[in-house]
């Protein structure tokens, strides 16, 4: 794997790069506090990133959010502190790992390997949690536009969705942008006509 290491004492970077090497990882970069982690991490796109907790311009608390929240890599979070509230910040903070200081080459490997096949079922179910949402508002839309042309043009709902359909396919372009530009036309029209007409204008 790709690895990204962050740890403001450079012993620790060291110890931790020697031991993954011998195991056959590539440290593709270190870093000494949370700041460059976040912007080597984003530069290089690594397979996943150790992170202290603690380290100066920004902990690896922060970093970790970050990174993960735009899915750039796991974070797997290392420090000399095993206690409950620094376990549940690394939860809050969406890492995929914790490993403690001292640390044994084995169990790293092992956490670092957890927490890449944890982070590629998190974006394939964040990828299909967003293509849910995409199909659900273009059925409202969808929905909405086939009310307008129902209404305007006296047609069922089938001869609406047909008209959609037609569109879509004569334009190329996919059927809910056909459906945002019949709400947008027949939404104007619909609230001009509402408008009460100034005195003395035409009919």
């Amino acid at each position: 794997m790709r690895i990204l290491i962050a740890d403001d004492e450079w012993l620790v970077r060291q110890e931790i790069k020697e031991s993954l090497e011998e195991l056959g990882h590539q440290i593709v970069a270190e870093a000494g506090d949370g700041e460059a982690a976040v912007r080597l991490a984003r530069s290089l796109k690594p397979d996943v990133a150790i992170l202290d907790i603690k380290m100066p311009l920004r902990d690896g608390l922060d970093a970790a959010q970050e990174l993960v929240r735009e899915q750039v890599c796991p974070i797997v979070l290392l420090t000399a502190y095993a206690l409950p509230e620094y376990i549940q910040k690394a939860r809050d903070a969406g890492a995929f790992g914790f490993v403690t200081k001292p640390f044994d080459p084995k169990g790293l490997d092992a956490a670092l390997q957890l927490a890449v096949a944890r982070f590629e079922d998190f974006c394939r179910l964040r990828q299909e949690v967003g293509q849910l949402e995409e199909e659900l508002a273009t059925r409202k839309l969808v929905e909405r536009a086939k009310g307008l042309l129902m209404k305007h043009y006296r047609l069922s709902e089938q001869e609406a969705y047909r008209v959609l359909q037609r569109r879509s396919m004569e334009t190329r372009k996919p059927l809910r942008e056909i459906a945002e530009a019949v709400l947008m036309t027949w939404g104007l029209v619909d609230e001009l006509s509402d408008r009460p007409r100034k005195k003395g204008s035409s009919p």
